[in-house]
Formats: structure tokens, sequence, C-alpha cells
């Protein structure tokens, strides 16, 4: 029961009723309440993460500020290829391997890196943290290269996932040969 009146448990109740009382369009009584009852429904069927991870809010804004920085420049660039006549691009996909503890945030990276004009990510394989990478100037494949590993430090450094015992899942290989 202790666990439940925790400060953090008590934040993410809060965060997630705010996000649904924003999805309605309004914070009625009515949309808090509900609100309230989906939150401690889903937190109490343990969906979504594991309960291993944590948040550094600097980092988190540092990240954030990268992002908006990068949605500003790429789309004046994209801006200023679409505007100017012909074609300079050099279209082309690139894998990007990203570090081992990355894995854990492929999901926010490739979202952070198709956010911005000009460089989507096409496909990424969550086993070997690669992330294929459509860019319009191959020319600039090692500079993304380099962004997208600042992108994954930062992400790594505000949401850092604590290691320890995974759940087991029924198919989980246990060393045992039979």
């Amino acid at each position: 029961m202790t666990s439940l009146l925790r400060p953090r448990r008590a934040l993410t109740v809060a965060a997630l009723t705010a996000v649904w009382c924003g999805l309605w369009g309004s914070a009625s009584i009515a949309n808090i309440a509900s609100g309230l009852v989906v939150t401690s429904a889903v937190l109490t069927a343990g969906v979504g993460t594991t309960g291993r991870g944590g948040l550094r809010p600097v980092p988190l804004v540092k990240l954030g500020w990268l992002v908006l920085v990068d949605l500003v420049k790429s789309t004046v660039s994209v801006a200023a290829e679409i505007a100017t006549p012909g074609d300079d691009t050099d279209e082309a996909i690139v894998a990007v391997t990203v570090s081992p503890e990355s894995r854990d945030h492929l999901l926010l990276l490739a979202v952070a890196i198709t956010l911005t004009p000009g460089t989507a990510v096409v496909d990424a394989d969550a086993d070997t943290g690669v992330l294929y990478l459509h860019l319009l100037h191959h020319d600039r494949r090692a500079a993304t290269e380099a962004h997208v590993h600042d992108l994954a430090r930062l992400a790594c450094e505000a949401l850092p996932i604590r290691s320890g015992p995974t759940r087991s899942g029924p198919h989980q290989n246990t060393g045992v040969v039979t």
C-alpha cells in the first residue's frame, strides 16, 4: 500500500490525469475524475515502463532545446531547398548504429530525428541498435551521425534506465538444456 503513496507515483498520476484532461479539451470535474480512474487502472495493471528509469530535468531541457533548434534550422534549410530553382539534393539512406545504452530510447530518437524536415527514420532495428535514415544531402552524413549520437547521449542522460531485474517472458531462454 505504501507504493501507492510515493511522491513519484502521485506526480505520475497527476501528469497523466492532466494529459487526459488535455486530450478531452477541458479540466472539468468529470474529466479529472475519469482521468484519475483511467490513470490508476493503467498504473495498477503495470502498463507502460518497468519503473526502472528516472528523469533528469536539465538534460531533458537540453534535449528539448536541441530538437527545437533542429526543427527551426532544418525547416529553414528545407524551405530554401524548395524555393531555389534546380535540385541540389543528393538523397541517401544511411545506417547509424547507436550505443547499447541508447537502444532503450530508440522510439524517442526516431521521433526526434523524424520531427526535423530533411531527415527521417525509415527503419530501426532494436536488437542491433541501427537506425536507417533518409537524408536529403548525403554529404552531411558524418554531421548527421554525430548529431544522432548527441541526441542519444542526451536521451540517456535525461531518461536514465537503471539496470536491474527484468521481467521474464514465457519464452525466455534460461540456459537449461533439457
